[in-house]
């Protein structure tokens, strides 16, 4: 893939999509938050309504089998449940659990099909999701999509008998599926300016009860208020990025090249200053809206971008391509010279410990899964 002279101005340095100015607005009760409130009173209101039905049992809850932990958030956006996802399930497989992961497959081409997919690490992240994706690979253990949460649990535990929990990617306030533990991730951005969507962030009202929370930034305020056992979670890139064919490039090597870097996430500019922070010289980023078709030729080259002779990492002069590692399945269909960086997260030990804990009572009242 190759610079070429884009049809209109090439992207800046900066590149921001359209959605970075809502999401900056939400940081601050601003002229545009506070035009958005009446939209934000209709959505809290249906919010309301919606959550009577559940709590009232006029609206039934799928109750799965096995324990179900839901790892979501409370805000619009990204706030790095997958790597929390990824980080949960190698905790449970340390304390015994035979974890599955299941989702609904945001942005995948197939959501209007009824029926679960299996995901599989050579999965087509159009048909599954770019997310789900990367779970399957990173994690080896059962992933599964449907438009429906509870049709993707039925699925898992039908075809893996052995699973013992299920783990839900994202579906915080996806009442249809009952769960025994909730995890609510918060990015740096917090609660933002406190409104509910449109005129803020906030998916639900906050304070809400939670069992777990984990914050990359201050902690969001009200926290006690959730009677959640709370953790700082730290992210960072790794040391290292990964080509197509599997190689690992330490970043520290790519010091003095220049990189072009592209993310298509809920808060690029995140990643492109991480890349910064590791001495690496951004000649140009990117940054797109979550979730974009990488794979769609005729969409990148709309950036200037074009599939043709790409350069090598091992041409000490060329330009190297960085992406997220979320991002990398997509853009290797049309830059397979593309390195991905993996985002990794730390977190204290004891929140496995504490989210096994909070499962084990939900274990011994759940009957086993007989397999067809």
């Amino acid at each position: 893939m190759t610079v070429q002279p884009p049809p209109h101005p090439a992207p800046s340095a900066a590149t921001r999509p359209g959605s970075a100015r809502i999401t900056d607005a939400w940081q601050r009760k601003g002229p545009l938050a506070i035009a958005l409130l009446p939209l934000s009173w209709c959505y809290a209101a249906l919010g309301a309504l919606r959550r009577t039905l559940y709590r009232s049992g006029l609206c039934k809850a799928y109750r799965a089998p096995v324990p179900v932990v839901v790892v979501g958030n409370v805000i619009a956006g990204g706030a790095g449940k997958t790597p929390v996802t990824l980080h949960l399930v190698q905790a449970l497989q340390a304390q015994g659990w035979r974890p599955a992961v299941i989702s609904r497959g945001y942005g995948r081409d197939t959501r209007d099909d009824p029926n679960a997919i299996a995901v599989l690490p050579g999965s087509n992240p159009r048909q599954v999701g770019d997310e789900p994706l990367l779970i399957a690979q990173r994690s080896g253990v059962p992933v599964y999509v449907a438009a429906l949460r509870a049709t993707a649990a039925q699925a898992a535990l039908q075809a893996h008998p052995e699973v013992d929990v299920l783990v839900c990617d994202d579906g915080l306030q996806h009442l249809a599926l009952a769960r025994d533990v909730e995890i609510a991730v918060f990015n740096a951005q917090g609660v933002g300016n406190g409104w509910q969507l449109p005129a803020g962030p906030l998916r639900e009202p906050w304070p809400r009860r939670l069992d777990v929370a984990l914050y990359a930034g201050p902690p969001p305020p009200h926290l006690a208020a959730s009677g959640a056992a709370a953790w700082p979670l730290q992210r960072s890139l790794a040391c290292h990025a990964v080509g197509q064919d599997g190689r690992r490039h330490r970043l520290a090597d790519l010091r003095g090249r220049p990189v072009h870097a592209l993310a298509a996430i809920a808060y690029p500019q995140e990643f492109f200053a991480m890349l910064q922070a590791q001495g690496l010289q951004l000649v140009r980023s990117d940054a797109l809206p979550d979730h974009a078709p990488l794979d769609d030729p005729a969409w990148l080259a709309s950036l200037g971008l074009v599939a043709d002779s790409a350069p090598t990492i091992d041409a000490p002069d060329a330009p190297v391509l960085l992406c997220t590692e979320k991002d990398a399945h997509k853009l290797w269909c049309i830059a397979p010279h593309a390195l991905a960086v993996p985002l990794e997260v730390t977190i204290d030990p004891a929140f496995g410990q504490h989210v096994d804990a909070l499962l084990r009572p939900c274990q011994t009242a759940s009957p086993p899964v007989k397999k067809d």
